[in-house]
């Protein structure tokens, strides 16, 4: 019987381990000795497989970290004077500490309102033609969260609506994909489909968030804007020595289809809780839940009891929100015992 202090997990799917199909393979790397820096054959292999799930020739490029995959990539995509556009509530926006400004040595970001946390054309043409002169930084790349940031989805027509704004106004177009294997779970779409069939430039495409120790891709589709890209991994830090050990938990994924079971199972967990909380009073879905994330609110007594009986969850998105993410690992059980919790919350709330 679990303690009331025993803490709980359901803030991020950064709190989940690894899974065993990434685990697997990081202890078959680590038999025997190989190349550093990225010329191991691990790295050559998950690289390759990453051509093969997309089905297009990229570029694939390895880092630690999202932040860094983000602001590195958004860096190769513009110039210091450029600017991107994003939703205003994109991590890049709220949650990478001005990352891809640095790393662009200056490019600005540009936010934009939208329901659900989604730009829209519309959106992203008003700050485009917003001002022309040469005083205002010049918009030269749209990014967009795939999922968003409060677990919605763009639709592949809404993607193509964009991609023809970028077309318009000679933009181009990152994807910051976090989430984007429960993205492609979630709308039973290929990774192909969801990127450069859409035109997506470049996708960050998050290994950690889908059952990894750490580690994110990055892969460009158009290779125009890869150029020096391995020397931008190095000089920020990126290049990892012994590269196969991200590499390798990688090809686990890619090689077993755990990257896409795990976003299936992850985002499944979420639906069951968000079932779970229907209709319980003082209950209020926040968003849609369309990926792996449950956005609630909740009333502050009920928030209180949960946090005091060791549940982990966000309450950043206003008075009474909460939001829980679902991970390769979540079960059932957890979350009826979550749901036990909130029931009992709020009869006395």
């Amino acid at each position: 019987m679990e303690s009331d202090c025993t803490p709980r997990y359901l803030a991020s799917d950064n709190t989940s381990g690894i899974c065993p199909e990434a685990m697997e393979y990081l202890l078959e790397a680590n038999r025997s000795d190989d190349l550093a820096y990225g010329n191991d054959s691990w790295t050559e292999r998950a690289a390759d497989s990453f051509r093969e799930l997309f089905d297009y020739d990229c570029d694939a490029f390895f880092v630690f970290n999202g932040t860094a995959a983000n602001s590195l990539t958004l860096a190769a995509m513009g110039r210091s004077y450029h600017s991107v556009i994003c939703h205003e509530l994109a991590h890049i926006e709220t949650d990478e500490c001005g990352g891809p400004e640095f790393f662009s040595n200056g490019a600005k970001l540009l936010t934009s309102p939208g329901e659900n946390g989604k730009l829209t054309p519309e959106g992203i043409e008003a700050l485009v033609t917003k001002r022309s002169d040469i005083h205002y930084p010049k918009p030269r790349v749209i990014s967009l969260t795939q999922a968003t940031e409060v677990g919605t989805l763009y639709s592949l027509d809404e993607l193509r609506a964009i991609r023809a704004m970028a077309d318009k106004h000679d933009l181009r177009l990152h994807m910051d994909g976090a989430r984007f294997a429960n993205a492609c779970a979630a709308l039973n779409v290929s990774p192909a489909e969801l990127t450069w069939q859409v035109g997506v430039d470049a996708l960050c495409f998050s290994g950690t968030k889908n059952g990894m120790a750490m580690g994110e891709a990055i892969l460009f589709f158009n290779r125009d804007l890869s150029e020096d890209f391995a020397y931008r991994c190095k000089q920020a830090g990126q290049l990892a020595s012994k590269m196969r050990f991200i590499a390798a938990p990688w090809l686990g994924l890619l090689e077993s289809g755990a990257w896409r079971t795990n976003a299936e199972h992850a985002n499944a967990m979420a639906r069951y809780l968000a079932d779970g909380l229907l209709g319980l009073p003082g209950v209020h879905a926040m968003f849609p839940t369309q990926a792996n994330s449950v956005f609630v609110s909740l009333p502050p007594a009920a928030i209180a009891h949960l946090k005091a009986r060791g549940w982990t969850f966000y309450t950043f998105i206003g008075a009474g929100g909460a939001r829980f993410v679902c991970s390769w690992n979540t079960s059932t059980e957890l979350l009826d015992a979550l749901l036990g919790d909130i029931r009992e919350a709020l009869s006395h709330a």
